[in-house]
Protein backbone atom coordinates (compact mmCIF):
# COMPACT_ATOMS: atom_id res chain seq x y z
CA UNK A 1 0.00 0.00 0.00
CA UNK A 2 1.69 3.83 -0.69
CA UNK A 3 1.41 5.95 1.96
CA UNK A 4 0.12 8.77 1.90
CA UNK A 5 1.56 12.41 2.27
CA UNK A 6 -0.87 14.13 5.19
CA UNK A 7 -1.18 17.45 6.11
CA UNK A 8 -2.64 18.73 9.12
CA UNK A 9 -5.21 22.03 8.39
CA UNK A 10 -6.54 24.17 10.93
CA UNK A 11 -7.58 27.38 8.24
CA UNK A 12 -4.66 29.50 9.31
CA UNK A 13 -2.13 30.86 6.52
CA UNK A 14 0.26 28.40 8.31
CA UNK A 15 -1.10 25.43 7.53
CA UNK A 16 -2.81 26.35 4.15
CA UNK A 17 0.74 26.74 2.96
CA UNK A 18 1.47 23.22 4.44
CA UNK A 19 -1.12 21.84 2.41
CA UNK A 20 0.06 23.52 -0.57
CA UNK A 21 3.50 21.99 -0.24
CA UNK A 22 2.32 18.46 0.74
CA UNK A 23 -0.02 18.71 -2.86
CA UNK A 24 3.42 19.66 -4.55
CA UNK A 25 5.15 17.02 -2.51
CA UNK A 26 2.47 14.03 -3.52
CA UNK A 27 2.39 15.35 -6.95
CA UNK A 28 6.30 14.69 -7.05
CA UNK A 29 6.46 11.47 -5.35
CA UNK A 30 3.08 9.64 -6.94
CA UNK A 31 1.61 9.37 -3.65
CA UNK A 32 -2.00 10.52 -2.59
CA UNK A 33 -2.73 12.98 -0.30
CA UNK A 34 -4.41 13.03 3.15
CA UNK A 35 -6.06 16.01 5.15
CA UNK A 36 -6.27 15.95 8.50
CA UNK A 37 -8.62 18.52 11.01
CA UNK A 38 -9.41 18.52 14.39
CA UNK A 39 -12.27 20.45 15.75
CA UNK A 40 -14.01 20.94 19.15
CA UNK A 41 -17.22 22.29 19.84
CA UNK A 42 -17.29 24.63 22.87
CA UNK A 43 -20.74 23.74 24.30
CA UNK A 44 -20.31 26.98 27.00
CA UNK A 45 -21.39 29.42 24.20
CA UNK A 46 -24.65 28.09 24.65
CA UNK A 47 -25.70 26.03 21.55
CA UNK A 48 -27.52 22.57 22.01
CA UNK A 49 -27.02 19.99 19.72
CA UNK A 50 -28.22 21.83 16.60
CA UNK A 51 -25.34 24.17 16.84
CA UNK A 52 -22.94 21.60 17.18
CA UNK A 53 -24.14 20.04 14.35
CA UNK A 54 -23.97 23.26 12.23
CA UNK A 55 -20.02 23.72 13.30
CA UNK A 56 -19.52 20.33 12.32
CA UNK A 57 -21.33 21.13 8.77
CA UNK A 58 -19.67 23.64 8.29
CA UNK A 59 -16.07 21.94 9.26
CA UNK A 60 -16.33 19.48 6.64
CA UNK A 61 -17.45 21.43 3.90
CA UNK A 62 -14.50 23.63 5.08
CA UNK A 63 -12.44 20.64 4.40
CA UNK A 64 -13.97 19.64 1.43
CA UNK A 65 -13.23 22.51 -0.66
CA UNK A 66 -9.76 22.82 0.63
CA UNK A 67 -9.83 19.15 -1.19
CA UNK A 68 -11.39 20.65 -4.02
CA UNK A 69 -8.68 23.72 -4.67
CA UNK A 70 -6.47 21.22 -5.03
CA UNK A 71 -7.74 18.40 -7.07
CA UNK A 72 -8.51 21.33 -9.54
CA UNK A 73 -4.88 22.78 -9.01
CA UNK A 74 -3.76 19.20 -9.76
CA UNK A 75 -5.64 16.94 -11.90
CA UNK A 76 -5.24 13.81 -11.22
CA UNK A 77 -3.98 14.17 -7.57
CA UNK A 78 -5.87 11.60 -5.33
CA UNK A 79 -7.03 13.59 -2.18
CA UNK A 80 -8.82 11.82 0.79
CA UNK A 81 -9.92 14.03 4.19
CA UNK A 82 -10.80 13.47 7.56
CA UNK A 83 -12.22 15.54 10.29
CA UNK A 84 -11.99 14.65 13.75
CA UNK A 85 -13.98 16.12 16.99
CA UNK A 86 -11.14 15.86 19.58
CA UNK A 87 -7.69 16.54 20.52
CA UNK A 88 -5.61 17.91 17.79
CA UNK A 89 -2.58 16.24 18.70
CA UNK A 90 -4.22 13.03 18.92
CA UNK A 91 -5.77 13.79 15.58
CA UNK A 92 -2.55 14.48 14.11
CA UNK A 93 -0.51 11.40 15.86
CA UNK A 94 -3.25 8.71 14.25
CA UNK A 95 -3.12 10.47 11.00
CA UNK A 96 0.37 10.71 10.62
CA UNK A 97 0.81 6.54 11.67
CA UNK A 98 -0.05 5.90 8.39
CA UNK A 99 1.54 8.19 6.18
CA UNK A 100 4.54 8.69 4.24
CA UNK A 101 4.90 12.33 5.59
CA UNK A 102 2.98 14.92 7.79
CA UNK A 103 3.28 18.18 7.10
CA UNK A 104 2.61 20.91 9.36
CA UNK A 105 2.13 24.72 9.27
CA UNK A 106 4.86 26.73 11.40
CA UNK A 107 5.10 30.41 12.26
CA UNK A 108 8.71 30.35 12.86
CA UNK A 109 11.33 32.54 14.46
CA UNK A 110 9.01 32.04 17.68
CA UNK A 111 6.78 29.07 19.18
CA UNK A 112 5.05 26.47 16.21
CA UNK A 113 1.60 27.39 15.93
CA UNK A 114 -1.71 26.37 13.85
CA UNK A 115 -2.41 23.12 14.80
CA UNK A 116 1.19 23.48 17.21
CA UNK A 117 -1.01 25.48 20.10
CA UNK A 118 1.44 24.88 23.65
CA UNK A 119 3.15 21.66 23.70
CA UNK A 120 1.02 20.23 20.69
CA UNK A 121 3.83 20.76 18.67
CA UNK A 122 6.42 18.93 21.31
CA UNK A 123 3.70 16.26 20.76
CA UNK A 124 3.41 15.98 17.62
CA UNK A 125 7.25 16.07 16.41
CA UNK A 126 8.55 14.23 19.44
CA UNK A 127 5.94 11.42 18.95
CA UNK A 128 5.33 11.06 15.65
CA UNK A 129 7.02 7.79 13.85
CA UNK A 130 7.26 9.20 10.58
CA UNK A 131 8.83 12.94 9.24
CA UNK A 132 6.80 16.11 9.62
CA UNK A 133 7.65 18.71 7.56
CA UNK A 134 7.01 22.15 9.20
CA UNK A 135 6.05 25.21 6.41
CA UNK A 136 5.34 28.68 6.99
CA UNK A 137 3.30 31.20 5.54
CA UNK A 138 4.10 32.61 2.10
CA UNK A 139 6.17 29.43 1.17
CA UNK A 140 6.22 29.67 -2.65
CA UNK A 141 6.77 27.19 -5.22
CA UNK A 142 9.25 29.24 -6.63
CA UNK A 143 11.50 28.33 -3.43
CA UNK A 144 12.13 24.24 -4.73
CA UNK A 145 13.28 25.47 -7.92
CA UNK A 146 16.47 23.76 -9.43
CA UNK A 147 19.26 25.08 -7.79
CA UNK A 148 18.17 25.27 -4.36
CA UNK A 149 20.14 22.70 -2.71
CA UNK A 150 18.54 20.06 0.49
CA UNK A 151 20.40 20.75 3.42
CA UNK A 152 20.76 17.68 5.86
CA UNK A 153 22.23 17.18 8.99
CA UNK A 154 24.69 14.50 9.41
CA UNK A 155 25.70 13.35 13.58
CA UNK A 156 26.44 10.09 14.36
CA UNK A 157 27.95 6.68 12.12
CA UNK A 158 26.37 5.52 9.17
CA UNK A 159 23.33 3.62 11.06
CA UNK A 160 22.29 6.48 13.56
CA UNK A 161 21.57 8.78 10.35
CA UNK A 162 20.33 6.52 8.11
CA UNK A 163 16.80 7.78 8.30
CA UNK A 164 17.52 11.45 7.78
CA UNK A 165 20.14 10.99 4.70
CA UNK A 166 17.56 8.51 2.86
CA UNK A 167 14.77 11.26 3.29
CA UNK A 168 16.87 14.48 2.10
CA UNK A 169 18.23 11.55 -1.12
CA UNK A 170 14.73 10.76 -2.00
CA UNK A 171 13.43 14.19 -1.56
CA UNK A 172 16.20 15.54 -3.70
CA UNK A 173 15.47 12.76 -6.41
CA UNK A 174 12.35 13.73 -6.73
CA UNK A 175 12.84 17.62 -6.83
CA UNK A 176 16.29 17.27 -9.16
CA UNK A 177 17.85 18.78 -6.24
CA UNK A 178 21.14 18.80 -5.02
CA UNK A 179 21.74 17.36 -0.98
CA UNK A 180 24.70 19.63 0.80
CA UNK A 181 25.21 17.03 3.89
CA UNK A 182 26.71 18.31 6.84
CA UNK A 183 28.53 17.81 9.49
CA UNK A 184 29.31 19.53 12.61
CA UNK A 185 32.13 18.97 15.16
CA UNK A 186 33.92 20.75 18.53
CA UNK A 187 36.57 20.06 20.35
CA UNK A 188 35.45 17.72 22.45
CA UNK A 189 36.25 17.80 26.66
CA UNK A 190 39.62 15.97 27.67
CA UNK A 191 37.33 12.63 28.47
CA UNK A 192 34.80 12.71 26.09
CA UNK A 193 36.02 10.27 23.18
CA UNK A 194 36.99 6.80 23.75
CA UNK A 195 39.77 5.11 24.07
CA UNK A 196 38.98 3.71 20.61
CA UNK A 197 37.43 6.91 18.61
CA UNK A 198 41.02 8.46 19.91
CA UNK A 199 42.53 5.83 17.88
CA UNK A 200 40.89 6.35 15.45
CA UNK A 201 40.76 9.85 15.06
CA UNK A 202 44.30 9.57 15.57
CA UNK A 203 44.83 7.04 12.55
CA UNK A 204 42.96 9.56 10.41
CA UNK A 205 45.30 12.19 10.70
CA UNK A 206 43.30 14.79 13.35
CA UNK A 207 39.80 14.96 14.26
CA UNK A 208 38.82 17.45 11.39
CA UNK A 209 39.92 14.45 9.18
CA UNK A 210 37.90 12.02 11.28
CA UNK A 211 34.87 13.76 10.71
CA UNK A 212 35.35 14.14 7.28
CA UNK A 213 35.97 10.51 7.02
CA UNK A 214 32.60 9.66 9.50
CA UNK A 215 30.66 11.91 6.71
CA UNK A 216 31.60 10.09 3.65
CA UNK A 217 31.31 6.77 5.05
CA UNK A 218 27.67 7.72 6.19
CA UNK A 219 26.58 9.48 2.88
CA UNK A 220 28.16 6.41 0.55
CA UNK A 221 25.29 4.18 0.45
CA UNK A 222 23.44 7.46 -0.46
CA UNK A 223 25.24 7.98 -3.47
CA UNK A 224 25.22 4.53 -4.70
CA UNK A 225 21.57 4.55 -4.59
CA UNK A 226 20.48 7.80 -6.12
CA UNK A 227 23.70 8.69 -8.53
CA UNK A 228 21.99 11.50 -9.56
CA UNK A 229 21.92 13.76 -7.09
CA UNK A 230 24.74 15.60 -7.03
CA UNK A 231 26.18 15.71 -3.08
CA UNK A 232 28.32 18.48 -1.26
CA UNK A 233 30.20 16.91 1.59
CA UNK A 234 29.93 19.87 4.50
CA UNK A 235 32.14 19.17 7.42
CA UNK A 236 32.68 22.45 9.89
CA UNK A 237 33.65 22.96 13.16
CA UNK A 238 31.11 24.49 15.39
CA UNK A 239 27.81 24.09 17.19
CA UNK A 240 25.30 22.00 14.62
CA UNK A 241 22.65 24.30 14.64
CA UNK A 242 24.70 27.15 13.76
CA UNK A 243 26.56 25.39 11.28
CA UNK A 244 22.90 24.30 9.45
CA UNK A 245 21.54 27.72 9.64
CA UNK A 246 24.72 29.01 8.51
CA UNK A 247 24.65 26.93 5.10
CA UNK A 248 20.82 27.05 5.37
CA UNK A 249 20.02 30.47 3.33
CA UNK A 250 20.49 29.28 -0.02
CA UNK A 251 18.35 25.89 0.45
CA UNK A 252 14.68 24.74 -0.47
CA UNK A 253 14.48 22.54 2.52
CA UNK A 254 16.54 21.52 6.23
CA UNK A 255 16.61 17.94 7.08
CA UNK A 256 17.66 16.85 10.62
CA UNK A 257 16.89 14.06 12.67
CA UNK A 258 15.12 13.85 16.13
CA UNK A 259 15.62 11.79 19.18
CA UNK A 260 12.95 12.37 21.40
CA UNK A 261 13.30 12.75 25.06
CA UNK A 262 10.45 12.41 28.09
CA UNK A 263 11.20 14.96 31.10
CA UNK A 264 8.58 15.32 33.86
CA UNK A 265 7.01 17.99 32.32
CA UNK A 266 6.11 15.97 28.59
CA UNK A 267 8.30 15.16 25.44
CA UNK A 268 11.10 17.58 24.36
CA UNK A 269 13.34 17.14 21.40
CA UNK A 270 16.91 18.50 21.01
CA UNK A 271 18.40 21.57 21.13
CA UNK A 272 19.37 21.33 17.22
CA UNK A 273 16.15 20.25 15.10
CA UNK A 274 14.28 23.27 17.73
CA UNK A 275 16.32 25.74 16.81
CA UNK A 276 17.13 25.09 13.47
CA UNK A 277 12.59 24.58 13.34
CA UNK A 278 12.46 28.22 14.75
CA UNK A 279 15.20 29.88 12.58
CA UNK A 280 15.68 28.44 9.60
CA UNK A 281 14.10 30.48 6.47
CA UNK A 282 12.51 27.56 4.39
CA UNK A 283 10.77 23.97 5.50
CA UNK A 284 12.30 22.04 7.69
CA UNK A 285 11.93 18.06 7.97
CA UNK A 286 12.32 16.52 11.35
CA UNK A 287 12.96 12.93 11.01
CA UNK A 288 12.77 10.39 14.00
CA UNK A 289 15.62 7.70 14.02
CA UNK A 290 15.03 4.31 13.75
Amino acid sequence: MTRPITAGLDGSEESLAALAWAAREAVRRGTPLHIAHAWRFDPRGGGGEGEREAQEKWVLDAVAGAARTLTDRHPGLEVTTEAREGDAADTLLAASADADTLVLGSRGHGAVVGFLLGSVGQQVIAGATRPVVLVRAGDEASAEAAGREIVVGQQGDEEDSAEVLGFAFATAAARGASVRAVRAWTLPPVFAYSPGSLRLADEAGGLEPYERKALEEAVRPWRERFPDVPVVEHVEMGSAGQVLLAVAGGAQLVVVGRRARRTAVGARIGSVAHGVLHHAPCPVAVVPHA
